[in-house]
C-alpha cells in the first residue's frame, strides 16, 4: 500500500476511505518487524497525521484501524518521533482509558471500546519499550497511577476485564525501565498488596488456614491465558521487591510478605496446560521468592500434610520438592546457568541455612550416605554429581552458588564437605572463606545440630585409601623414584626446585602457602627463590576422627 495514498485519505478526512486504506496496509504489514529505511520519513509523516486524526470523533471501526497501524509503525524505533512526544503519548493514553493526570480511571464501555483500549495499550507498550523519550513522558503524565487505579478496580470486581494482560505488560515495562517508578508503585500505590490481590483473582485460589492456599492437583490445569497473566504479575513483583531490606521488615510488612509467599507456593505447585508454561511460571516464582525476607518463608513449610504430599519428619515438603525438581531440570538443560540456575541455588542455600527441616530434607535427597567410593564426585548422574561438576564451572557466580549450597548441606563442616566433593573441587570455596588450613567450621550464620555417626559400611572400609584431592579410591600407582639412588633422588629434587624458580622469575607462577588464618598468601614476592622448606606440604587433616552427622 502506497503511504502517500494513505496520507491523502487522512488529509481528506473521509473515514470510510481511511479505514479501507489502513486495513490494507495493516494486512500487508501484520508480521513486519524490519522496515524499509527509504520510507522512514513517510512513516513519520503518517504517524504524525494519525495522531492528529485521532483527535477527531471517529467511528469505532476507523479508530481501531488507526490504532492497529500505529502499533505496527511503533515497531520501528527510529521513526517514533510522533508517538513519543507529549501529544503522542497523551493521545494514546487517552484512547487506552488511562486518565492519569487527575488520577481518574475510565470506566465502562462496550466491546468496541474495550478492543480499542487494548490496541492503544499495545501501541503504548511498543513506544515505551523503544523510546526513552516516551518513558520520560509516561513519568510526567503519571501513567503508572492510572494503570494502578485500573488494577484496583479489577481486583474489586468479580472477573478481570479483557485486556488486563497488556496493562500488566505496560506496568512491567515502566518499572523495568524506570527505577523511580518501582518505588512509586511499591510505596504510593501499595504495589505488593495490590499485585498479590490481582494474582489471587487470576489464579482463583481457595484459602485454608492462615497463609495456606489449598492447592488441588486434580483440578484442570491453569489455562495459558491465566498462566501468562500470573507470569506478568510475578515479573512486576520482582521489579518492585528487588530493594527489600530483608532484615528490617516490621510486623505489617511481614504479614504482607507471608501472604505473598503463600501465593507463590501455590504458583510452584499448580499445573499448567504446557510443561514449558509451567517451567516459566516456576522460574518467575523462584525469582520473587529469592527476594523475600527469609523469616517470611516459613509459610512454605507450614502446610498440613495431605494425601500424596511429600512428607519428611511430619512436615509437608511439596514446595521444597518442587524447587528441587525445578533445579534439576535447569541443571540438565545447562542453558544460561547464571540467569536461570543461580536464583534457585541461592534460594535453596538460604532456606537451608535458615530452616533446619529444609536442610535436612535437601541433604537426604542431594547428599545421601556415601557408598560409591570408586568414582570421582563429579562423575555420574546423581544430583550430587551434577552440583559438584558446577563447582569448577567457568562462570564464577555459578560455581560459587553450587559450592555454597553443598557446603551448607554439609553444615559448613570442612571435612564433611571435602568428603562429598573432593579437595580439588572444594579448594575454591575453602580458599575464599579462609578454610584451607582445615578448620572444621565455616563461621556461617546457620544453626546446626550436633554431629552423629552416619558413615556407610562401604565408606568406613575404604576411608584410609580415599585420595582426599579426587575424593575416591585411586589405583595403586608405581613409585616414580623406585630404583633411583639417594644421589639421583636429590638431583631430581634440585631440578624440580630449579624449574619452579624459573617459572617464578618469569612471573608465570607465584609461590603461595596457607597462612595461619587459613587463607592463601604469597611466600615472599614473585622473585623469591623456592627452597625445599618453602615447598613443604601442609600436614593433612587427620582421618582418624569419626565423622558424625545427625542429618
Amino acid at each position: 500500500m502506497d503511504l502517500e495514498r494513505i496520507l491523502k485519505s487522512i488529509e481528506l478526512g473521509e473515514q470510510d476511505r481511511v479505514q479501507r486504506d489502513l486495513n490494507t496496509y495493516n494486512q500487508e504489514n501484520a508480521q513486519c518487524f524490519f522496515f524499509n529505511v527509504e520510507e522512514r520519513e513517510r512513516r513519520k509523516r503518517l504517524g504524525q497525521a494519525l495522531i492528529q486524526f485521532l483527535a477527531q470523533d471517529l467511528q469505532p471501526c476507523c479508530l481501531l484501524s488507526c490504532l492497529e497501524t500505529i502499533r505496527i509503525l511503533s515497531r520501528d524505533r527510529l521513526a517514533l518521533g510522533p508517538f513519543s512526544s507529549e501529544e503522542g503519548v497523551r493521545t494514546l493514553a487517552r484512547l487506552a482509558g488511562i486518565q492519569s493526570a487527575d488520577r481518574e480511571v475510565a470506566r465502562g464501555g462496550g466491546e468496541d471500546v474495550t478492543v480499542s483500549r487494548t490496541e492503544a495499550v499495545k501501541a503504548l507498550c511498543n513506544v515505551v519499550y523503544n523510546s526513552q523519550g516516551a518513558q520520560e513522558q509516561a513519568c510526567r503524565l503519571r501513567l503508572l497511577s492510572g494503570l494502578a487505579g485500573r488494577l484496583k478496580l479489577s481486583a474489586e470486581s468479580r472477573s478481570p476485564p479483557a485486556g488486563q494482560f497488556y496493562d500488566l505488560r505496560l506496568i512491567f515495562l515502566l518499572t523495568a525501565l524506570r527505577p523511580e517508578l518501582r518505588c512509586q508503585l511499591a510505596r504510593e500505590e501499595r504495589g505488593v498488596s495490590l499485585l498479590t490481590d490481582v494474582l489471587e483473582r487470576a489464579l482463583c485460589v481457595r484459602w485454608g488456614d492462615s497463609y495456606e492456599v489449598l492447592t488441588d492437583r486434580l483440578v484442570p490445569p491453569l489455562s495459558q491465558e491465566d498462566s501468562q497473566l500470573a507470569i506478568e504479575i510475578l515479573k512486576i513483583l520482582f521489579n518492585i521487591t528487588c530493594n527489600i531490606h530483608k532484615a528490617s521488615v516490621d510486623e505489617e510488612e511481614a504479614a504482607l510478605y507471608r501472604h505473598l509467599a503463600a501465593m507463590l507456593r501455590h504458583c510452584l505447585l499448580v499445573n499448567c496446560e504446557g510443561e514449558e508454561q509451567r517451567e516459566e511460571l516456576q522460574g518467575h516464582t523462584v525469582n520473587v521468592l529469592s527476594l523475600l525476607p527469609l523469616s517470611c518463608l516459613d509459610v512454605l513449610l507450614a502446610v498440613r500434610v495431605g494425601p500424596g504430599s511429600a512428607e519428611y519428619m511430619g512436615i509437608n515438603m511439596d514446595c521444597v520438592e518442587a524447587l528441587l525438581g525445578f533445579m534439576e531440570r535447569r541443571l540438565d538443560r545447562g542453558e544460561k546457568l547464571r540467569e536461570k540456575l543461580t536464583p534457585v541455588l541461592n534460594l535453596l542455600t538460604e532456606s537451608s541455612r535458615a530452616h533446619r527441616e529444609t536442610r535436612r530434607y535437601l541433604r537426604s535427597q542431594v547428599l545421601p550416605p556415601l557408598r560409591d567410593v570408586l568414582s570421582r564426585p563429579e562423575v555420574g548422574s546423581t544430583l550430587r554429581n551434577k552440583l559438584v561438576r558446577l563447582m569448577t564451572h567457568v562462570d564464577t557466580d555459578v560455581k560459587h552458588c553450587a559450592a555454597e549450597l553443598l557446603f551448607v548441606l554439609c553444615k559448613e563442616n570442612v571435612s564433611r564437605f571435602v568428603k562429598y566433593t573432593g579437595y580439588g573441587n572444594a579448594a575454591g570455596l575453602l580458599a575464599a572463606r579462609g578454610l584451607l588450613a582445615g578448620s572444621r567450621g565455616g563461621g556461617g550464620e546457620g544453626q546446626y545440630s550436633e554431629d552423629s555417626d552416619s558413615d556407610t559400611e562401604e565408606y568406613r572400609e575404604a576411608r584410609s585409601r580415599i585420595n582426599p584431592v579426587t575424593g575416591r579410591v585411586e589405583e595403586q600407582q608405581p613409585d616414580p623414584l623406585e630404583g633411583l639412588s639417594e644421589e639421583e633422588k636429590e638431583e631430581e629434587a634440585r631440578r624440580l626446585v630449579s624449574m619452579l624458580n624459573r617459572l617464578a622469575r618469569d612471573q608465570i607462577i607465584e609461590p603461595v602457602g596457607v597462612m595461619e588464618d587459613g587463607r592463601l598468601a604469597p611466600l615472599g614476592g614473585r622473585r623469591r627463590n623456592c627452597t625445599p622448606d618453602t615447598l613443604r606440604e601442609e600436614p593433612e587433616e587427620g582421618d582418624g576422627e569419626s565423622e558424625r552427622d545427625s542429618d
